[in-house]
């Protein structure tokens, strides 16, 4: 069983929620697959978990098993011996797991690369979605003393004390499951390198990573990147770092924060919407029962992918700025593109698209463009330069 830090809920909290912290059973040694075909697609989906010794602060030197999605073709899969070039490993975001952010339904990005020939896997940090989630995370007594009063108004003031009031993972404990990962994958298709796809915080996260093991990294494809010029190149002081161990998002948060960024007509379908907030609440089965249902994601204290160090990264990038982003602002986005150091990158300016903008109507052109980029090093035949896509 993973470990319990500290008491139980407050009795308020506990009635409210009508739950208590739940316990984990300790996951096997060894990864485990499943296959299953996809509705009109010939792509299959495959489960994978890979086990790791954790680094998280909440559960560090357990056992985490890391939840591992394929997309691939059976013709592909066939071919696992030449696939040198064509391995892609996506990389999530802040609150968003990977099998959710890449591979939702009516917008999958995975199986839009997979139909294109690519061997096409996300992963879910620890703490995320499928994989293991540190027993701390099971407390809503964790959350910050805002987010329990969203959780239940009835607290007003009386909201309980932490049983573990720090962040719950690290950029480094991130940076050591994805490597987990992308060792497990080399191994199994036999490949020296993959191309890293990533979202967001996936951005620093697939960026210092691919800045700390270049040779393991084809190329990286990073879609709003959350990059900081002035980020610290070392750890803070004290670690693990104070404060709420997770957060929460509700399906009114979820689309409020969308909505604050539309700039066109039309920029997304009701459709995918609500299928995505679907999958979201099908990947946290604890937190689809608090309230009227949350995802919950670890809160992480991220650190390195500066200025220097990005000014001395050599692998090819294409960087994807979405022009109503109001989460990861499109200046920053530049500021990436102008400090690498690499000579082969890209930046595409993303009309009428917002920070989900892989979930929305204009996701044709940026999976376009990720498959060119993966074919030819170069979008629209442009090495070395920006673009504007999309109206």
């Amino acid at each position: 069983m993973l470990r319990s830090h500290g008491p139980t809920l407050s009795l308020p909290l506990a009635a409210a929620l009508m739950a208590t912290a739940i316990g984990v059973s300790s996951p096997v040694a060894v990864a485990a697959q499943s296959w299953a075909s996809v509705a009109g697609s010939d792509a299959l989906s495959v489960d994978h978990y890979v086990p790791v010794v954790s680094k998280a602060p909440s559960m560090e030197g357990e056992i985490a098993q890391i939840y591992v999605r394929e997309r691939v073709t059976p013709g592909t899969a066939l071919r696992s011996q030449s696939l040198e070039g064509n391995v892609v490993i996506f990389v999530h975001g802040a609150g968003t797991p990977a099998e959710v952010s890449f591979d939702a339904p009516g917008a999958s990005w995975m199986g839009y690369l997979a139909e294109a020939g690519y061997d096409v896997f996300s992963m879910d940090m620890t703490g995320y979605g499928r994989s293991t989630r540190p027993s701390v995370m099971n407390d809503p007594c964790n959350l910050s003393e805002g987010q329990q009063r969203d959780l239940v108004p009835a607290l007003l003031m009386h909201t309980c004390a932490p049983s573990y009031g720090f962040a719950t993972t690290t950029i480094e404990s991130d940076w050591h499951d994805l490597d987990a990962v992308v060792e497990y994958v080399r191994q199994l298709r036999g490949v020296n390198r993959v191309h890293l796809a990533a979202w967001s915080l996936g951005g620093p996260r697939a960026g210092g990573y691919a800045s700390r093991h270049p040779e393991k990294v084809a190329s990286a494809i990073l879609l709003s990147p959350a990059y900081g010029r002035n980020r610290s190149s070392s750890p803070p002081a004290q670690l693990p770092a104070p404060g709420a161990a997770f957060t929460k998002q509700s399906k009114a948060d979820f689309e409020s924060l969308w909505d604050r960024q539309l700039g066109c007509p039309a920029q997304y379908e009701p459709a995918v919407r609500e299928s995505v907030w679907t999958a979201m609440l099908e990947s946290d089965p604890v937190g689809a029962t608090w309230g009227t249902g949350v995802r919950r994601a670890p809160r992480l204290t991220t650190w390195g992918w500066g200025q220097e160090e990005v000014a001395r990264q050599q692998t090819p990038m294409l960087l994807i700025a979405p022009e109503t982003d109001g989460q990861v602002s499109p200046a920053s986005v530049v500021a990436l593109y102008e400090d690498l150091g690499a000579t082969n990158k890209v930046l595409i300016h993303l009309a009428c698209s917002s920070h989900n903008a892989m979930w929305e109507t204009n996701r044709m052109i940026l999976f376009e463009a990720s498959l060119d980029w993966l074919r030819t090093g170069a979008v629209q035949g442009t090495e070395n330069g920006e673009l504007r896509l999309g109206s």
